[in-house]
């Protein structure tokens, strides 16, 4: 990072990307987000299962939004939805473009930009995806301009497919900027601003997936579940998976996930047998060993921190 950049806030940007299976184009899209001056990509994270990668950069904001916007144009012009499958859900090429305040984090002696900072790139870059490529775009999380969108579900429910056919008629799905129609290869695409989150799942010894809902279900803000905890069952390489999104560790840590996890799975007559963190956590959240979470890996080696600041030493 030069000299000038590093007294400017930095922001985190984790967009997820609908390819997680031609090795070619992960690759043109992390190099088209990493081709930006004073942005420093940290981790790329891909599943062939649900055809995704998550994408992880920090930087100065102007400069992340240009990466962001690099990084949904390359996807825009690699990626066809009408050919693509996957277990996740998912309404476009850049599927989602959340913009993340980096506040209450060791940056290793840069400063964090705000939220109210991200609310409004997300707007900018918002705006500039659908003008410039075309891609309707929908404003969720705390950039969100309808009380409604404060999550991304209500439009994304029934994925590319569904929203191809009702963007036009239904106002749960009329965009914030760009026309009533998807792009007919690369769909729509949400951006957003929100606070950091951890996407953690946990597989179980079965592959039914209806035990996996089960459980989400249970486990599942929602639902009545665990405080701040998003859920969803899938089927991933040949097992049953419980997939969810931590949007407080504070609140719910991923340790008191994979103890309810393992609870109700017993109730259900399996069992939990591992976790995975997809992307990186906040240090505070991840135990010294893994076990507590089932990972396989060191958990601290998911830490986000850590590389931050490794980047912030190399630069």
């Amino acid at each position: 990072m030069s000299e000038a950049s590093a007294s400017r806030p930095i922001v985190e940007c984790v967009p997820n990307v609908s390819e997680g299976r031609d090795p070619e184009v992960i690759e043109a899209i992390r190099v088209a987000a990493a081709s930006v001056p004073d942005v420093a990509l940290l981790d790329v994270d891909s599943d062939e299962w649900h055809n995704r990668t998550v994408y992880t950069f920090v930087g100065p904001a102007e400069e992340v939004g240009e990466a962001a916007f690099r990084l949904v144009r390359e996807a825009a012009g690699r990626i066809d939805l009408r050919r693509h499958r996957g277990q996740h859900p998912r309404i476009g090429a850049a599927d989602v473009v959340p913009f993340v305040p980096l506040t209450g984090l060791d940056l290793g002696g840069l400063a964090a930009g705000s939220l109210q900072a991200c609310k409004a790139l997300a707007g900018r870059v918002g705006q500039r995806i659908a003008g410039e490529l075309g891609i309707p775009v929908f404003l969720y999380g705390e950039a969100a301009r309808r009380p409604e969108r404060a999550v991304p579900a209500p439009f994304r429910k029934g994925g590319f497919e569904a929203l191809r056919e009702s963007i036009g008629r239904d106002p749960v799905r009329l965009p914030d900027f760009g026309s009533g129609r998807v792009h007919p290869s690369a769909g729509a695409t949400a951006v957003g601003a929100r606070t950091l989150l951890v996407a953690y799942n946990v597989f179980l010894d079965t592959d039914d997936v209806e035990v996996a809902s089960a459980i989400a279900r249970a486990i599942r803000e929602s639902s009545g579940g665990l405080p701040r905890v998003q859920a969803l069952g899938f089927l991933v390489r040949g097992r049953a998976q419980v997939s969810t999104n931590l949007l407080d560790v504070d609140a719910t840590p991923p340790a008191a996930v994979w103890s309810a996890v393992r609870e109700e799975a017993v109730r259900l007559g399996t069992r939990a047998l591992r976790g995975e963190i997809v992307g990186l956590a906040p240090e505070r959240c991840l135990p010294e060993e893994g076990a507590p979470l089932g990972l396989e890996i060191d958990p601290r080696s998911r830490a986000l921190e850590p590389r931050i600041r490794e980047v912030l030493r190399a630069d």
